[in-house]
């Protein structure tokens, strides 16, 4: 794994700035809604696509083919 000299692994501060505004946005759609919960669940659910998107990006494996994965497969 990457790590800096300070033990914080790289790409993480991307990974966490991304969140917060990712959140507040979601918190933002729940005011435009008027229900606070309803933002923040949002958001939960954005920021796991998020989080799954910004990893699989990390792992480089753009491109690599896998005959036996037809996409059902998680």
């Amino acid at each position: 794994m990457g790590t800096s000299n300070t033990g914080w692994p790289r790409g993480r501060t991307t990974w966490i700035i991304g969140t917060v505004v990712l959140s507040a946005g979601g918190i933002l759609v729940g005011i435009l809604l008027e229900n606070i919960w309803t933002g923040v669940l949002v958001a939960l659910a954005v920021s796991v696509g998020w989080l799954i998107a910004y990893e699989s990006w990390r792992g480089r494996n753009v491109g690599v083919y896998d005959r036996d994965d037809d996409g059902a497969q998680l």
